[in-house]
């Protein structure tokens, strides 16, 4: 893979952990009383999602 590739690979880990954020983010504001529930395994989600970008970010020196 070349330099521009792994990028594009980086980022689309990124947005697959901003969209897991959003989703905390939409409950938090509209639905916490009916849908807390769901945010441990959301938090989960998206800590898994970070570390997998930064995991990528550290093993391609990006």
């Amino acid at each position: 893979m070349t330099e521009a590739e792994h990028k594009k690979e980086l980022a689309k880990l990124k947005r697959l952990a901003v969209e897991v954020a959003s989703e905390i983010h939409d409950i938090v504001e509209d639905t916490v009383w009916t849908n807390h529930v769901k945010m441990p395994a959301l938090a989960q989600k998206l800590y898994d999602a970070v570390e997998k970008a930064n995991a990528y970010k550290t093993e391609h020196s990006l």
